[in-house]
């Protein structure tokens, strides 16, 4: 075979010096390509063509025909095709994850008819012309296997912190336009390095989805966890009451800004928003718990309802003071986890509306995927030092809860 491969470049080298109109880089890559296709489909079987071996475990079944969009030019491959099972090039893999995903979701979309000019246009910018049904098909089977194994992996080590929150994409099902929930799970292990401990895809963000879902992290291994983190959405709250017993819960403050503010005439939120700032600004728990007393006590005449808000909240916003100083920006709020929505946001918002519930899970698992191993090579969010804190207990959670008692 590397004979017949040096006579096809010997024989293109003598053209390209005599024939002006022959493209060397081009044809010299369309064989070097055919031989790489016939190497691996070889290593695949065990045999060369029309080799006799023992050891020999498929066939050769002719080819398929695809084009390639290289930066010399689009080659017409031959594809080799097997008896049994599949083969499909290494040199059409390197695409990411989320990018395959998204391939799929576009080939979907008109698949269903439910085409529009901008996928048209991400069409012709992917350069994915002439695409069949069948690689789609391929692709999406390739995806959802390695999504799953993500989804459904086991959970190793203590979560101390855990983020909870949810985004809502929609997904066309059932002959209709849906906004589903995306509910999403990050935590930091015992060794301050960020982890997705999971997401699923449901009609709602209700609490009996809330408790399925945190039964199966916890099914999968969670544990450890201190603090959960979320917004105060009631049946989440319950559902992480009854399967994180033990954890503290942190109310967003960012979300519990806005709840307190919507009860303030907007010439005055700005005003009213520095003024319960100082409580935050506070150098620990206690502090903050008497601050807060002293602005509700200032401010009730005039804001009442928002005042009402404020104090109901007292232990709830002010949890993640009982926890290690250096940890509290990032665990005050569910700002981690909105990052990670934004970019699923924005990832997914080039596909619009999802042709099914399965190509949602299929695309937002691949952007998942792919964060978690950026995050896996990254520095650690928090230090070993600071975590040893808690997984240790040399700074206990509930240390400051009798401070919270009125």
């Amino acid at each position: 075979m590397a004979s017949i491969d040096r006579m096809s470049l010997l024989e293109l080298l003598r053209k390209s010096g005599s024939d002006g109109d022959v493209d060397f880089l081009k044809e010299a890559l369309n064989v070097l390509v055919h031989s790489l296709m016939e190497a691996e489909v070889a290593a695949q079987i065990g045999a060369e063509r029309y080799e006799r071996n023992t050891e020999r475990s498929n066939q050769r079944n002719g080819y398929r025909q695809r084009e390639w969009h290289t930066r010399v030019g689009t080659l017409d491959l031959n594809i080799p095709k097997l008896r049994k099972g599949s083969y499909f090039p290494s040199l059409l893999e390197p695409r990411k994850r989320a990018e395959k995903a998204l391939l799929s979701v576009v080939q979907e979309a008109y698949i269903h008819g439910v085409s529009t000019r901008k996928v048209d246009e991400l069409v012709e910018s992917l350069g994915m012309k002439g695409i069949s049904k069948s690689e789609v098909s391929r692709i999406c089977k390739e995806l959802d296997d390695v999504v799953m194994a993500f989804k459904e992996r086991p959970l190793e080590g203590q979560f101390p912190y855990v983020w909870l929150d949810a985004t809502f994409p929609k997904v066309r099902e059932g002959g209709r336009v849906r906004s589903m929930a995306l509910i999403v799970a990050i935590g930091i292990r015992e060794t301050g390095d960020r982890e997705v401990l999971g997401f699923d895809l449901g009609m709602s963000e209700d609490g009996s989805f809330w408790l399925e879902f945190l039964r199966k992290l916890v099914a999968r291994g969670l544990r450890g966890v201190q603090l959960a983190i979320s917004d105060a959405h009631e049946g989440l709250r319950r559902a992480i009451g009854q399967v994180l017993v033990g954890a503290t819960w942190q109310r967003c403050r960012v979300h519990f800004m806005r709840n307190v503010l919507s009860q303030v005439p907007k010439s005055s939120q700005s005003m009213v928003s520095s003024i319960i700032r100082t409580i935050f600004a506070q150098p620990s728990q206690e502090a903050a718990v008497l601050q807060l007393r002293q602005v509700a006590q200032q401010l009730r005449g005039k804001f009442p309802k928002a005042m009402d808000i404020l104090e109901q909240a007292e232990s709830d916003v002010l949890a993640y003071m009982a926890f290690p100083r250096e940890h509290w920006r990032q665990i005050h709020s569910t700002n981690p986890l909105e990052r990670l929505n934004r970019e699923i946001r924005r990832r997914s918002d080039v596909v619009g509306i999802f042709p099914n519930r399965e190509s949602a899970i299929r695309l937002i698992g691949a952007i998942l995927i792919e964060q978690q191993d950026e995050w896996t090579v990254a520095r650690r969010y928090f230090s070993l030092e600071s975590m040893a804190k808690i997984v240790n207990g040399e700074q206990l959670p509930l240390a400051s809860t009798t401070l919270l008692q009125k």
